[in-house]
């Protein structure tokens, strides 16, 4: 099995959150990658500006560089260069012949088994998974502090920032003018997953990453949240609709109150779309039933 990870590595201010975060996320990566040796193929790559070449890593290998953002399909009062989700993956799609391709933002740490841990998941049989992390202390500030940050367990999180699926996927699932960087290009992902991986696994059990604090949902850059969103409302979800079955999504196992307020909870599900959905499955239940005693008061009067 060979597996190809690929971040988006930015050169940010000195005072950002993700100037410390990013350092270490590398790191992690380097460290995850020579556990797996031996064991795991696994290939690094890295996707930029020309203004971000100077960081990445030379472990990494850089694929061509972005020539195109979220400004090129929308006018925003404050200019970002947003890249755009499927500009990512298809550029790394051409760029390897693995069998899974990884995706995670840059600040998320990997542990160093994640790689073996992954392989031996996907062995299973799977063909998409969603990755928890865990929120650990905001103390740490340096690599060198990785030691430390792997014995941390730090406490779980909901939402989903690491993405591991079978390159065949890229060929069906829609991601429109998703911008990297903002809300809501989770939320494309886990749906797309959901209505095209034929066995979607949740991993939230296990210690395979990290991130620097326990923040839940950052403060959103409304401009950018709402053409992520618009694209996912209007053009994604429409199309998708009527492939997703709610017992595909995660939690869908649990009793009926713990489900609906792990979705509540989640900031990559919609409220009012997992109770329309809960509402169709229940109907299809129901009917079933009805027909099946149908049958046998049919099957009784011969």
């Amino acid at each position: 099995m060979k597996i190809a990870h690929v971040v988006n590595p930015v050169k940010f201010k000195p005072a950002s959150e993700l100037a410390v975060a990013q350092p270490i996320s590398f790191e992690s990566i380097r460290v995850a990658k020579e556990f797996a040796q031996g064991k795991t193929e696994v290939e690094l790559f890295a996707f930029s500006y020309e203004e971000d070449r100077e960081i990445v890593p030379q472990f990494f290998t850089q694929l061509p560089n972005l020539n195109r953002s979220v400004l090129d399909f929308g006018k925003f009062s404050n200019p970002k260069k947003y890249p755009l989700l499927n500009d990512v993956f298809r550029t790394l799609y051409n760029a390897t012949d693995a069998e899974y391709l990884i995706y995670t933002n840059m600040d998320i740490a990997l542990m160093p088994q994640f790689y073996v841990a992954v392989s031996e998941i996907l062995k299973q049989g799977y063909d998409a998974l969603l990755i928890n992390r865990r929120g650990i202390s905001t103390h740490y500030k340096t690599a060198e502090e990785l030691p430390l940050m792997y014995s941390d367990f730090g406490k779980p999180h909901p939402g989903f920032d690491c993405f591991v699926f079978k390159r065949e996927l890229l060929n069906k699932i829609i991601l429109e003018n998703i911008c990297l960087g903002v809300s809501f290009s989770e939320v494309a992902v886990v749906h797309n997953f959901i209505a095209y991986a034929e066995n979607l696994k949740l991993v939230d059990d296990l210690h395979l990453t990290f991130h620097i604090g326990t923040e839940v949902m950052p403060p959103l850059d409304q401009e950018y949240y709402w053409h992520n969103r618009n694209e996912y409302e209007k053009k994604i979800y429409p199309r998708i609709k009527h492939l997703l079955n709610i017992e595909k999504f995660p939690y869908s196992h649990l009793p009926f109150h713990k489900r609906i307020l792990k979705w509540m909870l989640n900031p990559n599900f919609r409220t009012e779309q997992v109770v329309e959905l809960e509402g169709k499955s229940f109907g299809r239940r129901l009917k079933h039933k009805i027909d099946s005693l149908r049958f046998s008061l049919l099957d009784k009067t011969k």
